[in-house]
């Protein structure tokens, strides 16, 4: 299949109302925020990871937000629709910045190839290092944890503030045989991490059956399958559990709609560790979480991103 790349110029305050709407209302999985500050800050990681990104790329002013959308009977009203969403962001004094949509077409094939040269091997905790499946990596430490992977189309690389701040804490949190939730698995790079930690059972979900192929794949690859079931499903619509950890990273507002469904499957004294919270979102996460009868036992921050551990 033939896809449609749409690269929305904008601001930074528009990050987070695009991408909910692009989610919540469209469905539109593989967001991906090219903001040459991410680049410029940090040539550096907090591991000693070097990023070999370019950044004439990137926007010199305002930051780029680009989607995906399939090329076929529904495309040319779902575009449509979707700019027409966003333009009228306006009217809630949202500052849109620029506010050009650029189209460009992309074969499934190229898409899937053509960042692979800017992916590179990643340490990302004190223990574990994302190493792509094309890169030749030796562990530099005894007790270093590597997850291979191949992100293909699903979104979860390691590489994002998001992705580092949920593998920290699950690296802290995470105890022998406990049981696991991810919600919003993606590449499934947190379940595969979460069976690393010697986690008994990680059950997988996304809506996107791009991210289940993936997690099903990557799971496979790094020998831990056998822990891990993957299902396509809604957040945890119907879904009855009771696991000690549930792990998300997903929007802040999308996180907000699914504290009830998260507080009822986990145990007594469970987790809820949560990211991908823009940090102005943070008070209002924190909100909701507390409202339910959770307890906010640590946050951790990098950027302007935020994680959350909460406690049943």
């Amino acid at each position: 299949m033939d896809w449609k790349e749409v690269c929305y110029h904008t601001t930074r305050d528009a990050i987070e109302p695009v991408a909910h709407l692009l989610n919540d209302q469209f469905h539109v999985e593989g967001i991906l925020i090219e903001d040459v500050l991410d680049v410029m800050k940090e040539k550096r990681g907090t591991y000693g990871e070097v990023f070999d990104v370019p950044t004439d790329r990137f926007p010199q002013e305002g930051i780029f937000i680009k989607y995906y959308l399939p090329i076929d009977d529904e495309y040319n009203e779902l575009s449509q629709a979707i700019e027409e969403k966003i333009k009228a962001l306006h009217a809630f004094n949202i500052d849109l910045g620029t506010n050009v949509f650029y189209y460009n077409d992309v074969k499934e094939e190229d898409w899937a190839e053509s960042w692979k040269k800017y992916y590179k091997p990643t340490r990302v905790s004190n223990t574990f290092t994302v190493v792509p499946t094309w890169e030749n990596y030796e562990k530099q430490l005894a007790n270093e944890k590597i997850i291979e992977l191949d992100p293909g189309m699903a979104f979860g690389t390691g590489t994002h503030e998001t992705t580092r701040l949920c593998l920290q804490f699950l690296e802290q949190y995470v105890r022998k045989e406990d049981t696991v939730i991810d919600v919003g698995c993606g590449s499934g790079i947190l379940s595969i991490a979460a069976a690393k930690l010697d986690a008994k059972k990680i059950y997988a979900y996304d809506l996107d059956i791009v991210a289940v192929n993936s997690t099903l794949y990557n799971s496979e690859l790094n020998k831990v399958n056998d822990r891990i079931v993957v299902k396509q499903n809604d957040l945890l619509k119907d879904i009855h559990q009771e696991v000690d950890v549930i792990v998300s990273n997903i929007l802040a507002d999308i996180i907000i709609k699914c504290v009830d469904d998260a507080y009822n499957n986990l145990k007594d004294t469970g987790l809820f560790i949560t990211s991908g919270i823009i940090d102005r979102k943070k008070d209002l996460v924190i909100e909701a979480l507390e409202k339910v009868g959770f307890e906010i036992i640590d946050t951790n921050e990098e950027g302007h991103w935020i994680s959350i551990v909460a406690k049943k």
